[in-house]
């Protein structure tokens, strides 16, 4: 009986320290190199048991009783953690990933024509959201180049109403109803395009 309690016992502790000593895979070098003879130290401080010489635990002299526990190292105090289980949360992969970066692209509408002549609309995107958008070609001379002016005040730049609403559902400049409608038109296509 006694001989089986030592070989139960003895077969426990090196299969402890089989699974200390090995690791999962991912560990250290280190860890799978220390030789058999030096004891491993678990969380909390203690050391594991280890196998000595022909297979007995110190702790099974002969004469001295000795009990057979479920399974070695099986039983821990609050807070502390087997090896086993330091082991496998250790040996995950870590992987880290960084925010998507959002990419700056620009888009142009189509060249819109109407009664005071054409322009188009270029839009700054920064991921899917507008940044910027200005008018482009817009009639510069007379009438025509003072609406142009008052559209793309209104409308245009970083603080403008395009990036304000993030839409073509802009309200009407007042006096430059076609010029407000064409730069809504080339707006709206270039949204779809993005």
């Amino acid at each position: 009986m006694r001989r089986a309690l030592l070989a139960i016992t003895g077969l426990a502790a090196s299969t402890t320290a089989l699974v200390v000593l090995k690791g999962a895979p991912g560990t250290s070098q280190a860890a799978q190199d220390r030789p058999v003879a030096e004891a491993p130290v678990v969380p909390g401080g203690s050391a594991a048991p280890g196998p000595t010489p022909g297979g007995v635990t110190p702790s099974a002299r002969p004469g001295a009783s000795v009990k057979p526990s479920a399974s070695a190292g099986a039983s821990r105090t609050p807070g502390t953690r087997t090896s086993a289980t330091t082991r496998a949360t250790t040996a995950a992969p870590r992987t880290t990933t960084s925010a998507p970066k959002a990419t700056t692209r620009t888009v142009t509408g189509p060249v819109v024509s109407y009664k005071y002549g054409s322009l188009q609309v270029r839009i700054t995107l920064s991921g899917s959201r507008i940044v910027d958008a200005t008018g482009l070609g817009m009639p510069q001379d007379g009438q025509s180049g003072l609406r142009s002016d008052d559209v793309q005040a209104r409308y245009s730049g970083s603080s403008g109403e395009v990036v304000a609403k993030q839409s073509a559902n802009l309200s009407t400049v007042s006096g430059a109803t076609y010029t407000s409608t064409a730069y809504k038109q080339s707006l709206q296509a270039a949204i779809d395009k993005a």
